[in-house]
């Protein structure tokens, strides 16, 4: 079960640590977030280093559909609601500037990099894109609202970025990665304040960066309450149609849409891990009734930690800590995020001002709805009492029929049938059942 990433790249592998180093700038977690942060601070001239559990982007980032944008859904509304309007235009001009800056990394690079038009369309709820149109031009920007597109089903209307972008990631990681200070094969056990341990091991650092999708520490910050993760699902078809674009579904339980050469990517069939959803039977199900001549070709699915206010958390890991930061949250739309979070956190590094520090804040206020769920959902599962147990904060795990995997609902943990760790926060196997 490849991406089409992971089936058309090739990514160096990297020496694991072997003994103690020191260095100024550790960066912990290797997706495509990590990888940028390193390639900014080399630029710099800061000595780094980046470690990796297993490969560099070989899980999220192997696994994203790729779509490089500033239309994160209807985000603009809701931000507009709960910040206020300024806040929601630098929100729009972060993402803008990640454009911007991953436009001009590709121009001599091999990615595959296309601009694109980004539309979320609705099936039948025009209010809400109306609502949408009106928040998009109290921030300046110059969307449009339509009302047809090449989807093959009725929609009421799409709203459209234009000069958005979409590539292959793994190829762009495998050029800036090249030369970075990286080792892979290399776990980060404990944090005593001051070091590091991992199993290769002690890392001295004067600052530390953790870019491990989902936090691995929980005694600051407060990220298992902050955030959960949620599941979905891509196949790449055959013999489908071009549609000239990226087309998200403004419902949560909504399709995604978007080419790469041959093969028409259709992402969907979303859920809470840990809870049931339509997963690849919802992908089937679709293409067989539009699409019957067509053949799947890569079939993949992934995960995403989702905020409690939609935006992500970059910046001082809690108040309680100094030199130590983190980047997650990013809410399905890694691609713009990870760029917003490496410029912001090697500003910081720096100690250089970033007009986005408030926003992104990870120590913003949390008394959000999301918040209470999140409660509910840990509360219920850590008092269910069947095995097996995560050990992350010992929820009790939920068996995936799909995936055949061991599935944690309270904060994403997965695991294979045997009890090895497939994806944290968890950062061991299963004790032996």
């Amino acid at each position: 079960m490849n991406s089409v990433w992971k089936a058309t790249s090739t990514i160096k592998k990297f020496e694991p640590l072997k003994g103690d180093i020191k260095t100024d700038v550790l960066i912990i977690g290797g997706g495509i977030a990590g990888v940028l942060c390193a390639y900014m601070l080399q630029n710099t001239g800061i000595r780094y280093a980046l470690i990796e559990a297993d490969r560099i982007c070989g899980s999220v980032t192997e696994n994203t559909t790729a779509k490089i944008t500033s239309q994160h859904s209807l985000i603009y509304d809701k931000l507009i609601r709960q910040f206020g309007t300024e806040k929601a235009k630098l929100y729009y001009e972060a993402n803008e500037e990640a454009i911007k800056k991953y436009r001009n990394l590709s121009k001599n690079i091999d990615c595959d990099f296309e601009n694109k038009n980004s539309y979320v369309y609705s099936i039948n709820n025009l209010d809400k894109l109306e609502k949408e149109m009106i928040a998009l031009e109290k921030i300046g920007c110059k969307a449009e609202l339509l009302n047809s597109n090449p989807l093959p089903f009725k929609t009421v209307g799409a709203v459209r970025f234009k000069n958005q972008a979409q590539f292959n990631p793994l190829k762009f990681i495998s050029c800036i990665a090249d030369g970075l200070n990286i080792y892979e094969k290399t776990t980060a056990l404990s944090y005593d304040g001051k070091n590091i341990i991992t199993n290769g091991g002690k890392i001295t650092a004067s600052k530390i960066i953790v870019a491990t999708h989902f936090p691995i520490f929980n005694k600051h910050g407060l990220y298992p309450l902050k955030m959960y993760q949620h599941r979905s699902y891509v196949l790449a078809l055959e013999n489908a149609p071009d549609f000239e674009g990226m087309y998200v579904d403004e419902a949560e339980n909504g399709m995604s849409f978007r080419n790469y050469k041959n093969l028409l990517l259709i992402g969907g069939g979303d859920h809470r891990t840990g809870k049931e959803g339509g997963n690849f039977r919802e992908l089937e199900n679709f293409y067989k009734t539009y699409y019957p001549t067509a053949r799947e070709k890569y079939r993949w699915a992934t995960q995403d930690c989702m905020t409690l206010d939609s935006v992500p958390y970059v910046g001082e890991y809690s108040k309680g800590t100094t030199n130590f930061y983190v980047a997650t949250g990013f809410n399905k739309w890694g691609m713009t995020s990870s760029m917003v979070a490496a410029s912001l956190l090697c500003d910081k590094i720096l100690e250089k001002e970033n007009k986005y520090s408030s926003l992104f804040s990870p120590s913003r206020s949390i008394l959000r709805p999301q918040l209470f769920i999140n409660a509910f959902e840990t509360c219920k599962n850590l008092l269910t009492l069947t095995k097996p147990r995560c050990p992350h904060l010992g929820c009790a795990l939920k068996w995936n029929p799909i995936e055949h995997s061991w599935d944690c609902p309270c904060h994403g943990s997965r695991f294979d049938k045997n009890g090895s760790l497939l994806e944290g926060p968890s950062t061991g196997n299963l004790k032996s059942r």
